[in-house]
């Protein structure tokens, strides 16, 4: 019997809740039924297993990271939107750890599930659009989105580890991370010719 008022969405929460306490590698059907004051089984008529549930906190969390980052870049280009860019997916990062988790596991997501999925397409969107404001092209362009994600990723994955002990703060280190990638991105060198696409 189906409790009355738990939905697939109401799960979903309580999973992505919980990510962002205990972490996202340790979210099991259990701890998400306890959240929720029912029976284990009482789960599975709203979310299939686990990895169904994983990949519904995987596309909540892009959808609200995406969501963040278009208003926050909304009207700007160049260096102002890079910028609000990379601090949005930061603060995401660190409010959210659990969810921000997610959006970086490699997850299998059913069709239905990435059928209705806005977040990672226009996560994609909105990477390339504020590229081609230093007017990049293909394949430059897949360079870039994947420098920029190597980079934010990279960042706040070492500072959330606690891999920055140089008495310089990281505020200030990213803060010239971003001066360089900006001047990078301006001054994008020119493909070689012969080198592969």
């Amino acid at each position: 019997m189906v409790r009355a008022g738990l939905t697939a969405e109401r799960v979903t929460i309580a999973g992505a809740e919980l990510a962002d306490e205990i972490g996202f590698e340790r979210v099991s059907m259990a701890h998400v039924a306890r959240r929720l004051g029912v029976r284990d089984a009482s789960l599975y008529a709203h979310v299939r297993s686990l990895d169904d549930l994983r990949g519904r906190i995987a596309l909540l969390a892009a959808d609200e990271k995406t969501i963040r980052i278009a208003e926050a870049t909304a009207g700007l280009a160049g260096k102002d939107a890079l910028v609000a860019f990379a601090n949005t997916w930061r603060e995401y990062a660190h409010k959210r750890p659990g969810r921000y988790a997610a959006t970086q596991a490699r997850i299998e997501i059913s069709p239905e599930l990435a059928a209705q999925a806005q977040g990672p397409r226009r996560a994609v969107e909105l990477t390339y659009g504020m590229l081609r404001g230093y007017e990049l092209a293909e394949p430059d362009l897949t360079d870039a989105v994947r420098l920029l994600r190597s980079t934010f990723h990279g960042f706040v994955a070492l500072e959330a580890a606690g891999g920055f002990a140089h008495e310089r703060s990281s505020q200030r280190s990213w803060v010239r991370a971003l001066d360089a990638l900006h001047a990078l991105l301006e001054q994008w060198p020119p493909c070689r010719e012969g080198d592969p696409a």
